[in-house]
């Protein structure tokens, strides 16, 4: 078995940064907040019906962090407040930079 090529591709390492929300729907307005225990509070003018919560965040992500939608996945937390969020092709430094800054 020397020399055969693996029948396993890799795949390139796609970098991208994954950290949690915590969601306050049926807020006043959109915007971002750090939170005393330094995770981030997403608040959303979107109620938590029928997943309009879940778009709404995916298309609030998206304008701030200037990137596509599909680019923004919530990895779990679909039906709760807390949510661990994916964006790929970028890295987590850039996200919170930009999440720092833009949602004030």
């Amino acid at each position: 078995m020397k020399g055969r090529p693996s029948s396993r591709k890799q795949k390139p390492t796609d970098p991208g940064a994954t950290f949690a929300v915590r969601i306050q729907p049926r807020a006043s307005k959109n915007g971002v907040t750090r939170m005393e225990d330094g995770s981030l509070k997403i608040r959303l003018t979107a109620p938590p019906v029928d997943g309009a919560a879940n778009e709404a965040l995916i298309a609030f992500l998206s304008g701030i962090l200037s990137v596509g939608k599909s680019q923004v996945e919530i990895v779990s937390g679909h039906t709760g407040r807390q949510k661990i969020v994916r964006i790929s092709g970028m890295s987590e430094a850039d996200v919170i930079l930009l999440l720092n800054t833009g949602g004030q």
